[in-house]
């Protein structure tokens, strides 16, 4: 009689526009997989798919062997790891924790040190790609942590994502990921600026993107989002309120190497602009409608 192969059981909380991608790659793959999320209805096609629904973090972390966290904001990873029912305090010995959000490199060394107390291997692993890299498990993955914790649950990483770089100790991936928002940042103020200009120009947008797309001016946010902005698209592949979030970490970081980053200063302005007028929810091609308005396609 044949075997099965033993993997890891997996618990995944958070189950976002790029969560929910995330975790359902891991069922595909063949993990045993147990979720928790604060709006059970967020987690329901990946219970249709198989995984396991856990009414508490701590529960779910009592029958995972690695737990994956895929949350909002450093105050929410703070609470799932550090807080009074924390997954640190509730973690089988040995456990491996993933934290993939965005989040602040001094948690993560917080949290690699309340880890390590208690005989639990921890690593700060967030991503780049939206909800397309989720969907076709094409993300980039940027890990912080020791390295023998990395090796060990690098078959895991490769079910999500294909660059997988391992940056050095803890909050290195962090650190990483906010080199990766500072270089967005400016770039998406380029992508709304070269549009603008097109259409002022008389210019077909979609015809001028054919041309400069693939030459020196091609990126990701040209790629893929440009043609979201000349659809008149905005629904998020990664939220604003993310992204300006993302930004604030990274000039807090940089503040403290007494570092000024006037490009990133100048878009985590115009991005908060874009929360005034509502558009927290929308996707980070929005940043359009504060710099140009409308989109090429509705004008």
């Amino acid at each position: 009689m044949e075997q099965k192969s033993q993997k890891p059981a997996i618990g995944f909380i958070g189950t976002g526009v790029m969560g929910k991608s995330m975790a359902s790659r891991l069922i595909r793959a063949g993990y045993v997989l147990h979720v928790y999320t604060r709006t059970k209805s967020k987690a329901e096609p990946l219970l249709l798919e198989g995984a396991n629904w856990h009414d508490t973090p701590a529960s779910l972390a009592e029958q995972s062997q690695i737990i994956i966290t895929m949350v909002g904001y450093p105050h929410d990873v703070e609470e799932l790891y550090l807080g009074e029912d924390g997954i640190i305090y509730h973690a089988r010995p040995n456990s491996y924790l993933i934290d993939m959000t965005t989040s602040s490199p001094a948690l993560a060394r917080r949290i690699e040190q309340a880890a390590l107390v208690r005989g639990l291997f921890s690593l700060d692993a967030p991503v780049s790609g939206g909800d397309i890299g989720a969907k076709d498990g094409k993300l980039s993955i940027m890990v912080g942590g020791q390295r023998e914790a990395f090796d060990e649950v690098t078959p895991v990483l490769k079910s999500m994502g294909t660059n997988i770089v391992y940056q050095g100790g803890a909050g290195a991936g962090q650190y990483t990921k906010m080199c990766n928002q500072i270089a967005i940042a400016s770039n998406m103020i380029g992508v709304c600026e070269s549009l603008i200009y097109a259409q002022k120009a008389g210019l077909d947008p979609s015809t001028v993107l054919k041309s400069i797309e693939t030459g020196a001016a091609g990126s990701w946010s040209l790629s893929h989002l440009a043609p979201r902005i000349i659809g008149g698209n905005f629904t998020p592949g990664f939220y604003v309120k993310h992204f300006v979030k993302d930004m604030k970490i990274a000039l807090e970081s940089a503040k403290e190497m007494n570092l000024e980053l006037p490009g990133l200063a100048l878009a985590h302005s115009l991005y908060e602009k874009l929360v005034e007028l509502g558009e927290e929810d929308s996707g980070t091609q929005a940043l359009f409608k504060v710099i140009g308005g409308k989109s090429p396609a509705v004008s």
